[in-house]
């Protein structure tokens, strides 16, 4: 794994600790909104998602972990540098095609749990029925695995899996992306969009 990808994996998951302990100190930079994280991640990581973007970095993928880095630049980094503009959403589909080739290869057995929920997020993020029941599937075997103290964890990442693979079946996408990515939303998803925790 190169340096530069392990700059990106330490900084996202930090110093080595239990699932627990790194949910407490990360969660605010993997999913809350923060003008200051934000900013962190233009800063560090801006150069980044532009040389990966342009394929200067696909020789990342040759390590599971260099494979992992390289689907978080794709998958989480947009959004931070990005925020609330269709730029955000610009690289899912190589996000989606690292995590299908680090399935059909493996990689799972290389990544701790709480690496495999970042593994397995550019299929929960995918505006398909077929990648959100797989998303599922995989976060069910996940908590299934999980260590007794850890499972309320884990079972927190498969609710989630299943509220969005629940509203693409509903809709067959993300009503909230609608309006960034410029898309007319139907009656029924505007209506949806007034609920509470409809907007992930």
């Amino acid at each position: 794994m190169t340096t530069q990808a392990k700059n990106v994996l330490d900084f996202w998951f930090g110093p080595c600790g239990t699932a627990t302990e790194l949910v407490g100190r990360q969660r605010k930079l993997w999913f809350a909104k923060s003008a200051a994280n934000d900013q962190a991640v233009v800063d560090q990581f801006s150069d980044t998602l532009v040389a990966a973007t342009a394929g200067r970095l696909d020789h990342w993928a040759d390590t599971p972990r260099g494979r992992l880095a390289l689907l978080i630049v794709f998958d989480q980094f947009p959004h931070h540098i990005h925020r609330d503009q269709p730029q955000a959403f610009a690289t899912d589909p190589q996000a989606l095609a690292l995590n299908l080739t680090a399935l059909k290869t493996g990689d799972e057995q290389h990544l701790t749990p709480i690496e495999r929920v970042f593994l397995y997020l550019p299929l929960e993020h995918a505006e398909s029925n077929d990648m959100q029941d797989w998303s599922v599937s995989l976060y069910e075997k996940l908590a299934d695995e999980a260590a007794i103290e850890e499972r309320a964890l884990f079972d927190d990442f498969l609710r989630y899996a299943r509220q969005h693979r629940d509203v693409v079946a509903r809709f067959g996408r993300f009503p909230h992306r609608n309006t960034i990515l410029g898309r007319p939303s139907s009656d029924d998803e505007l209506e949806f969009l007034k609920q509470p925790g409809s907007r992930f």
